[in-house]
């Protein structure tokens, strides 16, 4: 490892920052309000939270405290009509008249009359965020508080999230394309495929605030995520004072599912110390079925040479701790300083689990040729820790406006320590057993550096420009020793050491300005990689160095409050990730295997979107894309019995897409959310001697209804569907599932109890078929995907809210790792 890390920091994004900061600030950035609190006598009220809301649909926009002299203000706020809502404890909420802004710039006071029932307790505030919000280049999922996140894990959620899915081989996608960023609280998750969706399984629902899809991101955030980004944000308490919050689950399938956190935090004028924990213990089950039929070349097209038949039952366990420690401390008045550190923690027992195969070979006229059995045993210690330092400064001082710095460090090391055995019985050839050992042992180092700035220009222009650099540095180490008749050898084949170095330097300008009724977008981020990829066994090294630049633009026409259009550009990059690069094999059964791919290459592409909305509510969204050497997944013939699976670029990829949004209010205690995307994708390459030019139409639709009954009560019902699909060479089987789950608001509403069904009717199930010239495979994936959850939370303190949003330097590296 070099001995700076940022010493081919290339960009010249930090003198143009310096520059920035020595102009003259001229006006804000956005339009603003401002208003009073007070009571019927009409002495100031301090401290009531005062909220912003949409005016068509009541929204929640921002929260805001009214300070000693009753007053409010929200700054930098996009055009549009809005009310504004303001309680406090002991008196009834007042609410607004709408009104519009740009306009006055303030709002008529509000006068708050006093509630006898609510003078000596809480107030009860009914209602709550919708589930799903549709926003101008995002659709966000408020996790917190949904009856039928309660005991799931967050990979299970974020199935079941409008547009999302993941296949047979745990690969996300959003309204039918690959190639997602993964974030969690701004920081990029450092793995993909299976190990993010192990990653995703182990980390509980509870612990989510919401999940924000975001299908165009503009130049602030980093160029990876041809796709798109997901970007899922935990829960922080925002409460005032000293607070608490608490929860423990059971679920039910095959096997038992316990989870339980806790989490508190102390706020005061200046000072924030927060500290959460979560530990889960429980296991799962898998069936993975493959039926293959492999082929030779005859003089009447292709022959039936010889076929398997292999049954995968897999038990596994997770026992891990997760714990989070972290700051805020005002330095000055406009100048805050942030820290957090998360670890995540494995005890005994260790996570693992074991196997069982039994796979049936024919001859081409369906003549047993062969069978074994095989049991396999796995154990996984994967320990990691994550550090963020923050910073962030208001030039307050400016004659108009209010420019804006911010900075982040992070460091992250994630260890992984894997051991795996698999004892092979040939009950018809008479070959001997056969053991095959593993032991695999990686470390992934990441450190970022990043800085943004942002200031207005004209009371109608604003101007952002950053710059971020990030190292990765990544080592494993894998040893299979092979035991035949009791003579043990190095398996030379599996054997292997590989490091990778990558540092990648960045900067971008963003430039936003508002004409009337128009507002308009416009950035270029420019990023330059270098990394370099080493074998110590083989000779399979690689060195790549490379700058691109990634453009993006937007517009946004609102005539009036009933409609709104928009149209977005951009061109984005899809690195592989580090575990794709690993030119490693791992055993999945004794003729099937998995490797790394040291000659993927990154895919670029161009993603075009136009949509419209209606009233606000509905949304009609068409987009394009065209994107270069698309990585996918594939599973080909290695001989007539060996298969193995690895990433692959093809050449070119189509896709074509329409989403309708359209939430529902039937009644008011009845809110429905409907989303339906209908999409086409057409794959373009060769691979295995078959070349694929072909492409397919499919649809997913979900819907989901949340009910708020009287007392306390109220329920939630989804349903999702997802249609005949192709994925490269594979062809997934429509499939679907429905959740229900209802809840109880429980001690003046301090807890609430929870029991939530998933996949009720057992349809998740995942089929799909992979053809080449020379071989085709049918594979059967089913998972513990129905259970059924109680859960009871709490939380302790009082309700005074306040609010405050990171986002770390680190979100661009933490998919990709091993």
């Amino acid at each position: 490892m070099k001995s700076n890390v940022y010493a081919s920091f290339r960009v010249p994004a930090l003198g143009l920052l310096a520059g920035l900061l020595a102009l003259p600030a001229t006006a804000q950035t956005g339009a603003s309000t401002t208003g009073r609190v007070q009571t019927e006598a009409g002495a100031p009220i301090d401290y009531a939270t005062v909220t912003l809301h949409r005016a068509t649909d009541s929204t929640l926009v921002k929260t805001e405290f009214s300070d000693a002299k009753g007053e409010y203000r929200f700054e930098q706020l996009a055009a549009g009509n809005y009310r504004v809502s303001a309680a406090q404890v002991g008196y009834n909420r007042a609410w607004s008249a709408v009104f519009e802004l740009p306009g006055s710039g303030s709002v008529p006071t509000l006068t708050l009359r006093v509630n006898a029932a609510t003078q000596l307790k809480e107030v009860q505030v009914v209602g709550q965020k919708p589930l799903f919000e549709r926003l101008a280049d995002r659709t966000v999922v408020n996790v917190e508080g949904s009856t039928l996140a309660t005991g799931n894990s967050t990979l299970e959620v974020l199935s079941r999230a409008p547009g999302v899915t993941v296949d047979a081989n745990d690969n996300l996608a959003l309204r039918g394309r690959q190639g997602l960023l993964v974030m969690i609280d701004g920081k990029r998750q450092p793995m993909t495929g299976t190990e993010l969706a192990d990653y995703l399984r182990a980390l509980p629902a509870d612990q989510l605030k919401s999940i924000e899809l975001i299908t165009s991101p503009p130049a602030r955030y980093d160029a990876q995520g041809s796709a798109g980004i997901i970007d899922i944000k935990l829960k922080k308490d925002q409460r005032q004072g000293t607070n608490g919050s608490g929860n423990i689950s059971y679920g039910r399938g095959r096997y038992g599912r316990f989870t339980t956190s806790a989490s508190g935090n102390h706020r005061q004028k200046g000072l924030n110390l927060f500290a959460s924990t979560t530990y889960t213990k429980r296991s799962n089950f898998g069936i993975r079925n493959t039926y293959r039929s492999y082929f030779e070349s005859g003089d009447t097209g292709p022959e039936l040479v010889s076929q398997a038949d292999q049954r995968n039952n897999q038990i596994g366990s997770d026992h891990f701790v997760i714990w989070r420690l972290g700051t805020d401390v005002n330095l000055a008045a406009n100048t805050t300083l942030g820290g957090v550190v998360t670890g995540f923690a494995v005890p005994n027992p260790r996570p693992g689990g074991s196997s069982t195969n039994v796979s049936y070979f024919y001859d081409g006229r369906g003549q047993l040729t062969d069978y074994y059995t095989a049991q396999g045993t796995g154990q996984g210690y994967n320990p990691n820790v994550t550090a963020n330092l923050n910073f962030k400064h208001v030039f307050a001082n400016a004659k108009v406006g209010k420019p804006e710095l911010s900075a982040d460090l992070d460091y992250a090391r994630y260890y992984t320590h894997r051991l795996q055995s698999l004892t092979t019985f040939n009950e018809r050839s008479g070959r001997p057993q056969t053991l095959l050992n593993g032991d695999q042992t990686g470390e992934l180092i990441i450190q970022a550096a990043k800085a943004d700035y942002t200031r207005p220009l004209s009371e109608n222009t604003t101007l952002e420009a950053g710059a971020k650099a990030s190292r990765v540095f990544s080592d494993n180490d894998i040893l299979f020793l092979t035991t035949t008749e009791g003579v043990t050898s190095v398996d030379r084949g599996r054997t292997n050491r590989f490091r990778y170095d990558e540092l990648i330097s960045a900067a971008y300008l963003n430039l936003s300005h508002k004409v009337g009724k128009l507002n308009l977008q416009a950035g270029l981020r420019g990023e330059q990689t270098h990394a370099t990829g080493e074998q110590v066994v083989a000779s399979d090294n690689f060195r790549r160095d490379y700058y691109q630049l990634f453009p993006t633009a937007s517009v946004k026409y609102t005539p009036s409050g009933v409609h709104e259009w928009t149209a977005a550009l951009s061109r984005r990059i899809n690195r592989p990730s580090y575990r794709q690069l690993n030119p490693f094999r791992f055993v999945i059964d004794p003729t099937t295997t998995g490797k790394g791919n040291p000659e993927l290459r990154p895919e670029t592409s161009y993603n075009l979107e136009v949509a419209h909305t209606f009233q606000q509510k509905f949304t009609t969204n068409l987009s394009y894309s065209l994107t270069a050497d698309p990585i996918t997944d594939v599973a080909q013939p290695e001989s007539r019995t060996s298969t193995v699976s690895m990433y692959v670029n093809l050449n070119r990829q189509h896709y074509a897409a329409l989403t309708l949004t359209a939430p529902l209010t039937p009644t008011k205690w009845w809110q429905v959310y409907n989303n339906a995307v209908f999409f086409y994708i057409h794959y373009q390459g060769t691979l295995a001697n078959t070349s694929l030019n072909r492409g397919q139409g499919a649809f997913t639709l979900s819907s989901n209804s949340t009910f708020t009954f009287g007392k306390g009560w109220g329920a939630e019902l989804s349903g999702n569907y997802y249609s005949r699909q192709r994925v490269g060479f594979f062809v997934f089987q429509d499939y679907g599932q429905v959740n229900l789950g209802v809840q109880k608001a429980l001690w003046d509403r301090k807890a609430t109890l929870r029991l939530a069904a998933t996949d009720i009717f057992l349809t998740t199930p995942l089929r799909a078929r992979s053809n080449y010239n020379n071989y085709q495979e049918d594979l059967y994936l089913r998972r513990d995907s129905r259970t059924a959850t109680l859960s009871l939370s709490w939380r302790l303190g009082n309700d005074k809210l306040t609010s405050t949003n990171r986002r770390s330097g680190a979100e661009d590296e933490k998919r990709r790792a091993q």
